[in-house]
């Protein structure tokens, strides 16, 4: 069948046609057996019931024709009408096949969408299993060295506390000890968080663990059903867990709260404390301390999941950290 914005010049070459063979027919009745390859134009190019019904007109200007030039007869009656009823039958059948064969190219097509979607799922999956690899062996080899020299110089500086090399051992100890955080620190950003009972719930055990290591309290405000692709859900939960951080240990805050909105194709992550606040534009510039590499950690998950990141903050006023990202599945 042809394409809608091709239907319109179709059908005026088809009224065209249908003219010139009318004048035909009226000059010589030979013209109106003309009319069988029309028959299957029209069912061809006409849509609906518009095609059957041209078929029907011109059979009976055919069956008009001959009886006007040769007299009207069985065989100059049945002739058109059988011819006509044979392309009908053969033009139903076309399109009966034209319909199942676009039904079966959608059916490849929506098999092959769900192909890519499994595809992608499994690569996401094995990215998670291969961060918690990871994980796993740095904990158990770095770390634990780590852990191990800590502790032995600990030993060493408890046995000799004033001895020569004193100051020594206790600037490796705290070197240690600040590599092993940072080591933990790094293990937990690897380590996939756990969203087997959804989104929402793995929100609320982050909330719940923040308030009882810091005493900080966390509200959540998310919807409980939010379907959206596993990476996406895993950065959006990694974003809250920067921030919340930054509030714990920057904002001296006593009440914090975590929304998650969705709408119209776009879901929301907002962190908003009630604490010092800061200047966003003294960050942003690079003049503020070390610890701004969170919020430009923040930005660019964002800005990987095609979102935006924006900040409203000043002095003693608490912080808005909102994550916001576009045309996701809700």
């Amino acid at each position: 069948m042809l394409l809608p914005r091709r239907r319109v010049p179709a059908t005026l070459w088809v009224a065209a046609l249908t003219l010139l063979w009318a004048v035909l027919v009226w000059l010589a009745p030979e013209g109106a057996y003309l009319v069988f390859p029309l028959f299957f134009l029209y069912l061809h190019v006409l849509p609906g019931a518009g095609g059957i019904v041209a078929v029907i007109a011109s059979t009976a200007i055919a069956i008009l024709a001959l009886g006007l030039h040769l007299g009207f007869s069985i065989g100059g009656v049945i002739g058109p009408l059988v011819g006509a009823g044979a392309a009908i039958l053969i033009g139903l059948g076309y399109r009966a096949l034209a319909r199942e064969a676009a039904e079966r190219q959608e059916l490849v097509d929506e098999l092959l969408r769900t192909r890519e979607r499994l595809a992608a799922t499994e690569r996401e999956q094995g990215a998670l299993a291969e961060r918690s690899r990871l994980a796993r062996e740095i904990h158990d080899t770095v770390a634990q060295g780590l852990s191990s020299i800590q502790m032995l110089l600990h030993a060493a500086e408890r046995d000799d506390p004033d001895g020569a090399g004193a100051r020594y051992v206790r600037l490796a100890r705290d070197t240690a000890a600040d590599s092993l955080a940072e080591t933990r620190r790094f293990i937990r950003e690897l380590a996939p968080p756990s969203l087997d009972d959804g989104f929402a719930a793995a929100l609320r055990r982050l909330a719940e663990d923040q308030s009882r290591r810091s005493g900080l309290a966390i509200a959540v405000e998310t919807p409980d059903e939010l379907h959206l692709p596993m990476s996406t859900q895993t950065a959006l939960l990694r974003i809250a867990q920067g921030a919340v951080s930054n509030v714990v240990r920057h904002a001296a805050a006593g009440h914090a709260k975590i929304v998650v909105e969705a709408f119209d194709g776009r879901v929301s992550l907002t962190v908003q404390d009630d604490g010092v606040g800061f200047d966003p534009e003294h960050v942003a510039t690079g003049s503020g301390s070390g610890d701004s590499f969170g919020l430009r950690a923040i930005a660019e998950r964002a800005r990987q999941l095609g979102g935006t990141l924006a900040v409203e903050s000043a002095p003693g006023r608490g912080t808005r950290l909102s994550v916001t990202l576009e045309g996701n599945d809700t």
